[in-house]
């Protein structure tokens, strides 16, 4: 056959392996309707397990590596979860007659909010200064939030944070009756709106997403809860995501910012140091390339990733933060601490750095999933 015969052919795999892929998705659904009849829950660990060793047993005898079969499955696994949550999202339909004000919802995470609340049924308003040039989507857009009436069952407030502070202190002044918060990855910044908030006798609460605005699928993604005392907000806001498999974890505001300090300050500093490093060693990047290791090019595409970030996000995480300087802090000092052994030539220094991190990485992981 020739070659361009053999592309045809495999382009009809392709497709036939599409439209399987599409019939499984199909039966996905079917059983995640089933599993809300019953009761169940919507992700199943055992079935899981049961269902990768299948396939590894079934790519054997056909000759595929069972590590290609294993990807494959939890591929498929991950994309048929996301179905079924997001039917059960939309199924639950608990924002139903409800309507809700995103103030900054054209931003990324705003929007994120907007189609996760729509899905539930929410009838959705937008107010941001995009929104002067007209509807997003669709949506109720107001270019400013002062422009509504605030008469909403919910307000989610997702502006840059020196922003949404003062649209906190503003709320504040004539508390609107709904459900309020933010959704900001820093809370020092947004101290005062929301205890004037508080104390103005608001329904108000604070939400952190720790995940970016392209996630489908909630599963394993944790989302922080700051308790500011206002139980009945807080209840609330954990409804909206009690039909997701998301992880939900109840935090005081100063306990967030000083471990967010380290969850995202350090490493988004350890990876732009990365990136700066290489920038001026004088090292073209086509060069290193040539050169590059499964460390190195495991660690450059994280470093990638930070770098196509908004900078001047990530300068507020790093700024605003009232805990900020103590993770730099220990980046500086660690660094130096290993500049210092391999200068001294200290071998048995340096293994030692490497035993505390293996033992303090090994403690991080599940029991389950720890060596004997």
């Amino acid at each position: 056959m020739s070659l361009d015969d053999l592309r045809a052919r495999l382009g009809e795999v392709d497709r036939k392996l599409l439209e399987l892929v599409a019939e499984r998705q199909r039966i996905a659904g079917d059983i995640g309707r089933e599993k809300r009849t019953a009761g169940i829950a919507t992700r199943n660990y055992e079935q899981e397990v049961e269902v990768i060793g299948r396939a590894r047993a079934a790519a054997e005898p056909l000759g595929l590596p069972g590590d290609v079969a294993e990807e494959l499955m939890l591929l498929l696994i991950r994309s048929s979860l996301t179905v079924q949550e997001q039917n059960l999202v939309a199924a639950e339909g608990i924002g139903s007659g409800k309507r809700v004000l995103v103030i900054g919802g054209a931003g990324k995470m705003g929007r994120w909010m907007v189609r996760f609340l729509a899905s539930q049924g929410y009838e959705v308003e937008i107010a941001d200064p995009i929104c002067a040039a007209g509807p997003i989507d669709g949506y109720l857009c107001h270019a400013d939030w002062h422009h509504s009436k605030l008469d909403h069952d919910m307000i989610v407030v997702a502006a840059p944070l020196r922003v949404s502070n003062e649209i906190l202190h503003e709320l504040a002044s004539a508390p609107p009756a709904g459900l309020i918060f933010d959704v900001g990855s820093l809370k020092s910044p947004l101290r005062s709106g929301l205890q004037a908030l508080r104390d103005a006798g608001a329904r108000v609460t604070s939400l952190h997403p720790m995940f970016g605005p392209d996630t489908e699928l909630l599963t394993g993604r944790h989302v922080i809860f700051v308790d500011l005392g206002v139980e009945e907000a807080n209840q609330q806001a954990r409804e909206l995501f009690a039909s997701t498999m998301a992880i939900q974890v109840d935090m005081d505001l100063e306990s967030h910012d000083r471990l967010i300090a380290y969850i995202l300050g350090l490493s988004h500093a350890l990876n732009i140091a990365f990136t700066t490093a290489l920038v001026e060693s004088g090292e073209s990047a086509p060069a290193l390339a040539q050169l590059s290791s499964t460390t190195f090019d495991a660690q450059l595409a994280v470093a990638a990733r930070v770098a196509e970030e908004n900078p001047h996000l990530y300068f507020e995480i790093q700024s605003l933060n009232d805990y900020g300087t103590e993770s730099l802090s220990a980046l500086l000092y660690a660094v130096e601490r290993i500049r210092s052994v391999v200068r001294a030539g200290d071998e048995a220094g340096f293994a030692a750095l490497m035993e505390r991190g293996r033992a303090y990485l090994r403690g991080r992981r599940p029991a389950d999933q720890r060596a004997p």
